[in-house]
């Protein structure tokens, strides 16, 4: 299944479980994407923070984004971004990827699929 695709069940379902329309779960996810991603990573091409950034993240091996500082142990783990392997990371990154600097973890798979469904729009 596609990241569009995947992100577009995801919202169906967040907005179902919480009566919320598909609009309004994408607004919660790049709201969730504010309060817990966007202090490392940036949405717009070229721009990398503490992490790299992920505009265009699905489909890009893991740890070889050109001027982001990445950790040995992401470069060498031989992922490559997709909603399935993103969805993992998100959840624990530490244990996916031991070694790897991300901190942040998402253990709430709703909050998981919004933030996947926000990241799938960015190009």
């Amino acid at each position: 299944m596609s990241m569009k695709k995947a992100a577009l069940a995801a919202l169906l379902a967040l907005g179902c479980a919480t009566g919320a329309s598909a609009q309004e779960a994408a607004a919660e996810g790049r709201r969730l994407f504010q309060q817990r991603c966007a202090s490392c990573h940036a949405t717009e091409t070229g721009i990398n923070r503490i992490g790299p950034s992920l505009a265009g993240v699905t489909g890009r091996q893991a740890g070889r984004l050109e001027g982001a500082r990445i950790t040995e142990a992401l470069r060498g783990s031989g992922l490559t971004w997709d909603e399935a392997t993103l969805d993992r990371f998100l959840q624990a990154p530490r244990q996916l990827v031991p070694g790897t600097s991300m901190m942040v973890a998402l253990s709430n798979p709703a909050q998981r699929a919004a933030v996947l469904a926000y990241l799938a729009t960015l190009r």
